[in-house]
């Protein structure tokens, strides 16, 4: 423990890491070698000077509460390896980085910005009126207008489909699906080009594909014709149509203050956007909620957050049926420790809960879940995770090419039960996360 609250283990650093080559590379400078004049502050900041290959040293600062990154060198990744290795080497080894120093100038300069660049973002929040808000509303209506069009002609192609038979959609090629695709990103939907997209890679894909063509336009249409009617649906519903053809939805309080625990956090990118995706535990509200981050032309998003941590926050959940996403609004102390897994059930709880929401939004892809004393057990077929007493058992997604975070979850269990998080959907279960009996500290696997 230090003055800024806990000192992160080096998983939790690493996880922060935009790719494997960041990780590695930051992970050799977490030694003193190349640090000097480093130090740490009661405020929740790091700081260090670097030797690089230039003649003065790279100059490298954290805000952990953000956390947040500054270094001189002229990487375009957030966080650099710099950033990586000083805080590798802050979690390691208190006495290279001693708490108490006095912040030197050019850091200080750097968390005054950061600190009146966040006042500013408050006031300028605060002084929206009515004016801003009709400008708005004329905005939100004109982009409805536009969506509908291009509901109305992906409904078109969607029939054309069915009327030439599924089998000829393999021969029709990916480019005519991409052309529409484009046509509903001028159409400002992109939940429905990306939906388009999934379909234009479905043909070809292996064995059963018109079925799952089948299924996935039956959905798209659904969603098409929930858009066309939305102003009959239910409020919940109507919000969960409205953020899933790609519309932006506003944040709508209250908000909830919890001490929550940082779940996972993993990227994923379509070759242009990079989505980190950030999942939190309110230990007091019981609640679940998913942070969005983008980060475009190969940078990464700016929110991270440690791995196993509990931070004192405020959250604003987004309006829907079910819905997850939330926005992170404000921050009130250093994170902490976590203290145990959340709540978690049996295979079949899990189910249930899943099905549950497919009930309230029936595009979900997967739900998520924490499953308690589950062993992680090779199959015929990939990996599942087996309910302790005998009972059912989820397969592992993607596990017939097992990856790093398997093996490690098999470590951590041993053979043994364990309690595993992670996202639950018709394809099995991703594990993000999981807790051993034995070992102390929120294990990632992502």
């Amino acid at each position: 423990m230090t003055e800024q609250g806990v000192r992160w283990t080096a998983e939790q650093v690493l996880a922060l890491a935009p790719d494997a080559a960041s990780r590695k590379a930051g992970s050799r400078l977490g030694t003193a070698g190349p640090w000097s004049a480093t130090g740490c502050s009661g405020t929740g900041a790091v700081w260090g000077l670097c030797k690089g290959s230039g003649s003065k040293p790279y100059q490298t600062v954290v805000d952990i509460a953000g956390p947040a990154y500054q270094c001189s060198c002229p990487s375009r990744k957030f966080p650099c390896k710099h950033a990586l290795g000083l805080l590798l080497l802050w979690a390691a080894d208190a006495a290279a980085v001693p708490a108490g120093a006095d912040v030197p100038d050019w850091a200080e300069k750097w968390l005054e910005g950061r600190g009146a660049r966040a006042d500013a973002a408050r006031k300028r929040k605060d002084a929206g009126g009515p004016a801003d808000e009709e400008a708005a509303r004329r905005r939100a209506e004109a982009r409805a207008a536009r969506v509908t069009a291009g509901a109305e002609e992906l409904e078109q192609r969607l029939a054309d489909l069915v009327r030439g038979g599924m089998a000829a959609a393999e021969h029709a090629g990916y480019g005519l699906w991409e052309e529409t695709a484009r046509r509903m990103v001028d159409a400002q939907a992109p939940g429905l080009a990306g939906r388009v997209r999934e379909l234009g890679a479905i043909p070809g894909s292996g064995p059963g594909w018109p079925v799952r063509l089948l299924e996935e336009s039956a959905l798209t249409h659904l969603l098409d014709r929930a858009w066309l009617g939305v102003d009959r649906l239910p409020g919940p519903l109507a919000a969960t149509v409205r953020g899933r053809v790609g519309l932006p939805v506003p944040e709508r309080g209250p908000a909830v203050r919890d001490r929550w625990l940082v779940l996972a956090q993993y990227d994923t990118s379509d070759g242009k956007l990079t989505t980190r995706r950030v999942w939190l535990h309110g230990r007091e509200s019981g609640r679940t909620a998913l942070l969005l981050s983008f980060g475009a032309a190969g940078r990464a998003p700016e929110l991270a957050l440690a791995v196993g941590v509990v931070i004192d926050a405020e959250l604003v959940r987004h309006p829907g049926a079910r819905q997850l996403r939330a926005e992170l609004v404000e921050r009130f102390a250093a994170p902490v420790p976590g203290d145990g897994p959340p709540p978690g059930g049996s295979v079949g709880e899990a189910l249930e809960a899943y099905g549950l929401a497919l009930r309230d939004d029936p595009w979900l892809d997967s739900w998520p879940v924490t499953l308690r004393d589950v062993v992680p057990v090779p199959a015929a077929e990939g990996w599942q995770l087996a309910d302790a007493d005998g009972g059912a058992a989820l397969p592992v997604t993607g596990s017939a090419t097992p990856r790093p975070g398997l093996w490690r979850l098999a470590a951590v269990s041993g053979g043994a039960p364990v309690t595993v998080f992670g996202e639950c959907g018709h394809r099995g279960f991703s594990p993000l996360a999981a807790w051993s009996p034995d070992a102390p500290g929120t294990v990632p696997l992502t």
